[in-house]
Parts: structure tokens; sequence; C-alpha cells
């Protein structure tokens, strides 16, 4: 049977997903991995799916919003801003399937799918216990520092890099089917892949000294505006490993698809985060996670954009006890039963 997962694109997290929930839908119809086509996703104002996206007979979304169109079969979410309109989560509670599953309290998504699978289907890949375990580690920004997440050294941080940065449509496909049963140091050794990373590892490195040079500190919030520079995604952590004191981030950038607004706070904090960053690009027709998420606008919006980031900038520079509330605030975990 033909299987479509729409996952989370540009995204480390989104590509294991796919990768970890298309091994066990494969296994568990027998159906060969050849005939699952992979849509990545991206974030946007209105409804994201694409005409056409769930139409064929057997459907999946990983690391990526609800939809609840009748013709999604499999679901898994841990964003908190899974649901943009009440009637979204309430057709997801109203699910019976036993077959969509949401916790945003998951450190990733590719985590959350390999636990339900284990303790809910009783199936588990044991081979990719680093994949799951790397996930977890980048989506919730788990690294011992800094500076581990800046220079890349591990094979996995370097196939992050390349899927947030890579243009070609062909190369997410390949690497989420290597993912499924080869170890992240032999997928980033292969030539076509190492070929590909080097140009971006360079760009990486040339980000790192345009952060250094416009990146301004004020009031715990470090602020880039990296319009017109051609960085069109530069490392989130560069921010925090020039400026350790930090408490927050709020960068613009733009591709040729739209002009973002990306928001985060320090893994390392000397101080604890008092903003839910989620609630706070909702506002703004953005989400994400309490403790980072984006607001995009189509391309082009570069005064919109820089408004949006100021106003969220100085936003994140109040605290206080209301700060304090909404960042403790939030949906508890749930899934369909």
């Amino acid at each position: 049977m033909d299987l479509a997962i729409l996952y989370h694109g540009n995204c480390f997290d989104g590509a294991a997903s796919a990768a970890l929930l298309g091994r066990f839908l494969a296994e568990r119809a027998g159906a060969p991995t050849a005939a699952i086509r992979h849509l990545p996703m991206a974030h946007r104002q209105g409804d994201p799916f694409p005409p056409g996206a769930l139409d064929g007979p057997l459907n999946a979304c990983v690391d990526f919003r609800f939809s609840p169109s009748p013709r999604l079969h499999w679901w898994f979410d841990h964003h908190a801003s899974a649901f943009v309109a009440p009637a979204e989560r309430a057709a997801f509670e109203a699910d019976r399937s036993g077959q969509k599953f949401w916790d945003p309290s998951a450190p990733s998504c590719t985590g959350f799918i390999h636990r339900t699978l284990r303790d809910r289907f009783g199936w588990e890949a044991p081979e990719l216990a680093d994949l799951v375990a790397w996930a977890e580690v980048i989506d919730a920004a788990r690294f011992p520092s800094a500076a581990v997440a800046v220079r890349l050294d591990e094979p996995a941080l370097r196939l992050m890099t390349l899927l947030e940065a890579t243009r070609d449509p062909a190369l997410p496909d390949r690497i989420i089917e290597a993912m499924r049963r080869r170890p992240l140091a032999e997928i980033v050794a292969e030539p076509a892949v190492a070929a590909a990373l080097a140009p971006i590892l360079e760009r990486h490195r040339a980000a790192v000294e345009i952060v250094r040079r416009l990146a301004r500190l004020e009031g715990g919030v470090v602020s880039a505006d990296l319009l017109g520079t051609g960085i069109e995604a530069a490392n989130k952590f560069i921010a925090y490993d020039l400026f350790p004191e930090a408490r927050y981030t709020v960068v613009v950038s733009e591709d040729p698809r739209r002009t973002k607004v990306s928001v985060g706070s320090n893994p390392w904090p000397r101080t604890p985060r008092t903003h839910d960053i989620a609630r706070l690009c909702e506002r703004y027709g953005g989400g994400g996670h309490p403790v980072v998420g984006a607001v995009t606008l189509p391309a082009g919006q570069r005064e919109e954009a820089r408004r949006i980031a100021a106003e969220i900038a100085a936003a994140l520079r109040v605290e206080g006890p209301a700060a304090g509330a909404a960042a403790g605030a939030g949906a508890p975990p749930g899934r369909a039963p």
C-alpha cells in the first residue's frame, strides 16, 4: 500500500520522525519502503496542507500540526501549538482510531513516537536508538554546551545542519530512507551527503561571523536582523555561544519562500525562563513550544517581520509574575484513546 508521510521539513526531528514511523508502518503493513512518499511541511499562516496532500490510500503526519481531515490516518506531534482552532482540538479528542497522538511535554517527536510504538504496539527498532537519542538532544536543545551545538563535530549535528539548510528537494528523502536502518555516522560519510554538506558548513562558519557582527544584547535578549546578509537560517545556538548571559534570542531571516521571525530561549540559563514562547508567537499567527517558536510570513514582508521581532523582543525583556504564569500555563499532555 502506498504511504504518504507528511513531516516538519528542514528539521532533524521531523526527518527522524518520518524515518521511524515509516519503518514501523512498512513492517506492520508488509509494504516496500519504495512505496513511501515524504512530503516536507512548513508552518505558515492559514492552512499549511497543500491540496491533495492527504488524498492517498494511507496518510501520516509527524512533528507537525493537526489536520481534522478524515484522510489523516496516523498523527504524532509534540508542539504546544498543534491545534490552531478549537475545532481541531475537538476533532482530535473525538478521534477513536487509536492512531493519533499528542504530547506537548515530549522533548522530541521522534522520542514520543518511539515510546508510543513500544508501549502501545509492542514494536521497537533497537538499532535506531542513536537516532532517537540524538533527536531528543537536538529538539530539546539538551547539548552539554552552546559550543557543542555550534562546532557541529557530531554526525547527527552535521545532518541537522544539512537538513535545515539544503535546497535539494531529493536529499531529505534519501536521508530519511537511510535513517530507517543505517547509523548516522555512515550516512553523513556518504560521498553525496559529504559533498552537499561541505558548502553548508562553510556558510555556517560565515554565519557565525555575521551574527557576531550584527547581534545585539539588550535586557537579556539577543536580537539579530539577518535580512540582506544572504544568510537564510543561522544556527540558533550561535547567540548563546557569543552571549552566554542571554536569556532569549529573536532573529529575523528570509529565504525565497518566506520571511521568518525565530524566537528561542537559552538552554543553559543563569536565571529561570519566565515566558511561554509558543503563546507569544501565537499572537502573530505563529507557534512552537514554550521554549522555542517562530512566526512565518510570506516572502518579502521585511518591515512586518521587523515590527513583530521588535515587539516580541520588547515583551521578552519584561519580567514579573504575569510572565511567569504564562510560562507555566498550557494544555496538559493528551492523546486519542
